[in-house]
């Protein structure tokens, strides 16, 4: 049974943070001496048991590398990942302001599909984090959307029910996934769109 609880769940990689750096899988390319698009194919093929929590960044980059037939010394996996935690560093200034503004009418928490040692970064380099009702981690909780137990980590976290939740995410595939378990869920494609939706769904004169 739901509650009179009212949780917006956030997405983090194009909602609240920008999408990977331009430029930056052709920089981590060029590093190995590879084709920008083979490099790429193995940098996605690899990359969920790395997000889910289940490889090690150095685990990760092994099997970049061996997939592309390169060698993989530990300076070489170290450069890499440095440089990959700095792609994915950019956030949406207006976004983390209207994030913060909810609280004052909701309880906020974040779902992010990201690396253990990436989350690591973020929470340091990112203190208006702390701030939330909570933040899940894929790499962190082992499970990564749209895998259902990704969410109910945040269902169980909060000692909430699904329909407490409105979820916020900019791939289609996970929000279909949160609908499936129950919560209400919103593809984003901009703040202004977002706030009027948020709006309607919150009880009248929350906002």
């Amino acid at each position: 049974m739901p509650t009179d609880r009212h949780i917006v769940l956030f997405d983090l990689f194009g909602v609240i943070a920008r999408h990977q750096r331009p430029g930056a899988l052709q920089k981590m390319a060029a590093r190995c001496h590879a084709p920008t698009r083979t490099f790429t194919e193995a940098y996605w093929a690899c990359r969920p048991p790395y997000d889910a929590g289940r490889h090690s960044a150095s685990a990760y980059w092994t099997a970049v590398l061996r997939t592309l037939s390169l060698p993989h010394d530990a300076d070489t996996i170290e450069e890499l990942r440095l440089t990959d935690i700095d792609s994915w560093s950019r956030v949406d200034d207006r976004m983390v302001a209207y994030v913060r503004s909810l609280r004052d009418v909701a309880e906020v928490a974040l779902l992010s599909n990201i690396p253990s040692d990436h989350a690591d970064v973020f929470l340091t380099a990112q203190p208006w984090l702390h701030e939330l009702d909570h933040v899940a981690f894929s790499g962190k909780i082992g499970a990564a959307k749209p895998d259902p137990a990704a969410f109910h980590h945040c269902v169980t976290a909060l000692q909430a029910a699904p329909a407490d939740f409105l979820f916020i995410d900019d791939r289609e595939e996970n929000v279909g996934a949160a609908r499936a378990i129950g919560m209400e869920g919103h593809v984003f494609t901009g703040r202004e769109e977002l706030a009027a939706v948020v709006d309607n769904w919150l009880p009248t004169g929350t906002t």
